[in-house]
């Protein structure tokens, strides 16, 4: 009984359109009717034409099988590779991100450059693997929830974003979670540091003394100084516990990097002393 209400469903539906027709109409939209569909279809075509001359035989069966199939995987082979043709890659490499609105954000950019896919297709795509619940990229892209590593990893799959990408929205996370974390031992600026002044006492007396700066090259040096002079103390400071926790928090994250802060601080004095020697010397 169900069987005969679907033939005449699809003969209703059919009406007096002929089958190229639908192909046709089918075709433009890139769907592809399933394996066992062809299958089907082709043992029934052959044992429908076979009836008044007593039944069909397992080879011409076999036969309209075989080229079923054949013309079958053909057909998906040239869907896939349409389909691949037309999705857009997202190049798109998020910047120096270090909120979770930041994040979402970048991922919307993502799903933007990407041809805007929804989040059931997403959820969906055979790159995310699994990895990507609709509900949790929903929170994620409204800012309302931090995404996990498995879920930034999947969308960016999904997205056909470049591993450059991944890593990008990676490292935002981990910043997001440890937004300080000193990247070297604090006791290799200091000893950086004294090295310098001592360089700089060694090399003063041999130094034409210069003009005085003018108020604001005063007021960066003396800031440039202060600096300095702040970053030594608080490494000075530091107990035993502090320096171990540091050295742990540095293998595990990416924050500020202090040697770089500090030598930045110093080349920029440096600089600026040498400026005003040339400057006298001329």
């Amino acid at each position: 009984m169900e069987l005969a209400e679907l033939r005449g469903w699809l003969r209703g539906i059919k009406g007096a359109l002929t089958y190229d027709a639908i192909a046709r109409w089918a075709n433009t939209n890139g769907r592809l009717p399933t394996h066992r569909v062809v299958l089907a279809f082709a043992q029934g075509a052959v044992h429908a034409h076979a009836r008044g001359a007593g039944g069909a035989g397992a080879l011409e069966v076999a036969t309209a099988e075989q080229t079923g199939q054949a013309l079958w995987e053909a057909a998906d082979s040239a869907v896939r590779r349409r389909t691949a043709t037309g999705r857009r890659r997202a190049a798109r490499v998020p910047g120096r991100i270090t909120t979770k609105a930041g994040l979402a954000k970048a991922m919307r950019r993502l799903q933007a450059e990407a041809g805007n896919p929804s989040l059931r297709a997403l959820a969906a795509a055979p790159e995310a693997a699994g990895r990507v619940s609709r509900s949790a990229l929903q929170l994620a892209l409204a800012g309302r929830q931090l995404s996990s590593e498995q879920l930034l990893t999947g969308f960016a799959a999904a997205c056909h974003a470049s591993e450059t990408t991944a890593q990008a929205l990676l490292a935002a996370r981990r910043r997001i979670l440890n937004p300080r974390g000193p990247a070297v031992h604090p006791c290799e600026i200091a000893e950086r540091a004294e090295e310098h002044r001592q360089q700089d006492e060694a090399a003063r007396p041999w130094l034409a003394p210069g003009p005085e700066p003018d108020p604001y090259d005063q007021q960066l040096l003396n800031e440039d100084q202060a600096a300095t002079h702040l970053m030594t103390a608080w490494t000075d400071n530091l107990t035993a516990d502090e320096l171990q926790d540091l050295q742990a928090r540095a293998a595990a994250g990416d924050g500020r990097d202090l040697r770089a802060e500090l030598t930045d601080v110093l080349a920029r004095t440096r600089t600026r002393t040498r400026t005003r020697t040339d400057d006298t010397s001329r």
